[in-house]
C-alpha cells in the first residue's frame, strides 16, 4: 500500500505535476466559489477560450516559448473579462449577451491567428486539453505566485467580495466601491483560468472552476465553509485523479475533472437520500 503511494514520487514530473494540480485546485475552488455563488459559470467558459488568441499571438511572436505564452495569455484574459464588464454596463445590454459577443470575437480571432500557421495545431493540444506532467519547474513558481497573489486578494476582501456575492444592493447602500470591486473578482477569475490552463486545459477548465464550489453549496450556505470545503474537494481531486492517470494512463486533466465529478454526484446523492430518509417533525398533538 505505501509503494502504491510513493512509486509515482519516484519521477520529478509527477512531484511537480502534483504540487500544479493542487495549486490549481485551490485557486479554482476560491475564485469558483464566487463564480458559483453569483451564477457566472458562463462567463467562466467564454473566458477560458478567449485566450487563444493570446495564445496564438504569444506563439506566433516568441516561437512557442510557455514564459511568453503565459504572459500573452494573461494579458488577453484581463483584457477580456474587463471588455465584458465595460460593455455590459456601458450599454443596455445584458452581461450574458457581451460574453456571447466577446467570446465569439476573440475565439474567432484565435482561429483565424491559428489557421496562418498549419504546425501550430500539434502544439496546441496541451493548452486545449492539459498537460500537468510537463509542468516545469519556472511553470511551477509561476502558478505558485499568482494563486497566492489571489487568495490573498480574496482574504482581504472577503467582506466586500461576501456582500457582492449575496446582497449587491446593500454594498451599494453602504456606498462600497461596487464597480472596481467587480472589475477585481473579474480580473481574479482570468488569472485563475490563465494559471490552470496548462493543468487542466481549456476544454475542461470549468469543470475545475465550478464542480468543487458547487459541492460545498450541497453541503452549507456559510461563505467560510464554502470556500473551505471547496479547497478541501478540489486538493483531494487534483491528488487523486493524478494518481488515477498514472496508474490508468488516462489524460490526467481529464482524470481530475472525472474526481471532481464523482464527488459531486456521491455528495449530491447522500444529501439527497439523507432528505429523503429524514423523519418529519410530529405536527402539535399528532401522535408519535
Amino acid at each position: 500500500m505505501l509503494e502504491f503511494f510513493t512509486a509515482p514520487l519516484a519521477y520529478p514530473f509527477m512531484v511537480r505535476g502534483l504540487f500544479a494540480a493542487v495549486i490549481v485546485g485551490v485557486v479554482c475552488a476560491v475564485v469558483g466559489t464566487y463564480v458559483v455563488l453569483r451564477g457566472m459559470a458562463f462567463f467562466g467558459d467564454a473566458l477560458a477560450h478567449t485566450i487563444l488568441p493570446g495564445i496564438a499571438g504569444g506563439y506566433l511572436m516568441s516561437g512557442g516559448d510557455r514564459g511568453a505564452l503565459f504572459w500573452w495569455a494573461l494579458a488577453t484574459a484581463i483584457a477580456s473579462a474587463l471588455g465584458i464588464g465595460a460593455i455590459s454596463r456601458g450599454t443596455k445590454l445584458r452581461e450574458d449577451t457581451a460574453i456571447g459577443i466577446v467570446f465569439a470575437g476573440m475565439f474567432a480571432l484565435g482561429i483565424a491567428m491559428i489557421s496562418t500557421v498549419g504546425s501550430y495545431a500539434v502544439d496546441l493540444t496541451h493548452f486545449l486539453f492539459g498537460d500537468v506532467l510537463g509542468v516545469s519547474t519556472d511553470d511551477l513558481v509561476r502558478s505558485a505566485l499568482f494563486g497566492g497573489a489571489i487568495i490573498l486578494t480574496v482574504v482581504l476582501f472577503y467582506k466586500e467580495f461576501m456582500l457582492l456575492a449575496f446582497d449587491p444592493i446593500l454594498a451599494e447602500t453602504l456606498r462600497l466601491p461596487v464597480q472596481p470591486l467587480e472589475y477585481l473578482l473579474l480580473t481574479l477569475i482570468a488569472v485563475a483560468i490563465v494559471v490552470s490552463i496548462q493543468t487542466v486545459g481549456v476544454a475542461l477548465m470549468l469543470a475545475v472552476l465550478v464542480t468543487p464550489a458547487a459541492t460545498a453549496s450541497l453541503l452549507t450556505q456559510r461563505l467560510h465553509w464554502m470556500l473551505l470545503l471547496a479547497t478541501l474537494f478540489a486538493a483531494v481531486a487534483a491528488i487523486a485523479g493524478l494518481y488515477l492517470s498514472y496508474y490508468l494512463g488516462v489524460a490526467s486533466g481529464a482524470a481530475i475533472v472525472l474526481t471532481c465529478t464523482t464527488i459531486f454526484l456521491c455528495t449530491w446523492g447522500i444529501t439527497w437520500v439523507r432528505r429523503v430518509v429524514k423523519p418529519r417533525p410530529a405536527l402539535e398533538g399528532e401522535a408519535v
